[in-house]
């Protein structure tokens, strides 16, 4: 698929949120005042200071639920053993496949990505980390996940609408067979998608974090092709910007279009999870379940679970005994 920027491929999931949304024509709302602690850790962060891959994981990466949800997905297909091999698509600095590692000292996980210089970066701050014993557990490829050959392991992963990079439908069945090789005999794929009606508005929206604000720009929407221009950016109290500190040249695919791939490439059944709705404020409430059947929100995440059905081996019949005629 050509060379891919790793930090190109992840992305936030901004959906169902409490966040300020900026219209396309950039009219800001004031954001609420900030309390004595946080103003002072703002202050700390400035564009110069700031590193955009910490920024990124501090903004919208939570590893632990994300392990959490890859154990309920397993679970949820009947089976009693928890899943122990973890290969991650698209895995930027890898911190997700450093947790795994952590979590239980039976798990081992393989991280995919073709940027070397973010897989240096997540060496460094995340690798490191690990005691010799985790780090043996994982192993790392700088490689393109469409080639990338790997011992099948029982749960892939493409998070973060990673794979939308491929804006083609055979590009994107050619990377889901390759998933289907990678998974073992009854094990899972795992990705996600966005979408809802806000999906096609080109606007923005505002995250206000500790020291730092998380923008989330919808620049450019095609209906004809269904192709899109997102952008992130960072911005502090004084006034400095990261801005586009990631871009993504995306297709914006549908849950129908995606389940249909997904059976094209040999995945016997997929399972679409919907996130809740918050009673109180109308936003998700990040508790995903199984469905068939979604809300028409303006903004929405969901995950499809991909199961490979182990085929029975059959045994050849046994051959038949001649037999001799007495007399």
């Amino acid at each position: 698929m050509g060379s891919v920027v790793a930090t190109t491929l992840r992305a936030p999931i901004m959906a169902r949120s409490n966040s300020t949304r900026v219209s396309s024509t950039k009219k800001k709302v004031k954001p609420k005042s900030a309390s004595r602690t946080t103003k002072r850790s703002r202050a700390l962060r400035t564009a110069a200071t700031s590193d955009h891959h910490e920024l990124y994981e501090l903004s919208v990466q939570c590893t632990e639920a994300e392990c959490d949800f890859i154990e309920r997905a397993w679970k949820q297909t009947g089976r009693a053993a928890l899943p122990s091999s973890l290969r991650e698509d698209f895995c930027g600095t890898a911190i997700a496949s450093c947790a795994w590692v952590r979590r239980r000292k039976s798990n081992i996980a393989v991280g995919v990505d073709l940027d070397r210089s973010v897989l240096k970066w997540g060496e460094q701050r995340h690798w490191s980390t690990l005691t010799t014993a985790e780090r043996a557990r994982l192993s790392i490829h700088c490689e393109d996940v469409l080639t990338a050959k790997t011992t099948p392991v029982d749960v892939v992963v493409a998070m973060n609408f990673s794979y939308f990079l491929f804006k083609e439908r055979a590009k994107l069945l050619a990377y889901f067979k390759r998933a289907f090789t990678n998974v073992r005999d009854g094990g899972i794929f795992i990705c996600d998608a966005y979408g809802g009606s806000e999906a096609h508005s080109e606007q923005e929206e505002e995250r206000h974090l500790d020291g730092f604000t998380y923008v989330w720009e919808q620049h450019h929407y095609n209906p004809v092709n269904s192709t899109v221009v997102n952008y992130i950016h960072f911005r502090f109290a004084d006034g400095t910007e990261l801005r586009r500190a990631f871009a993504y040249h995306w297709r914006l695919w549908t849950l129908v279009e995606l389940q249909e791939i997904l059976k094209e490439a040999g995945f016997g059944k997929t399972v679409v999870w919907w996130e809740g709705t918050d009673k109180k404020t109308g936003s998700g409430n990040g508790v995903f379940r199984p469905t068939t059947k979604g809300e028409a929100c303006t903004g929405w995440v969901a995950y499809l679970v991909s199961e490979k059905i182990a085929v029975p081996s059959r045994k050849p019949a046994p051959k038949s005994k001649a037999r001799t005629l007495s007399a």
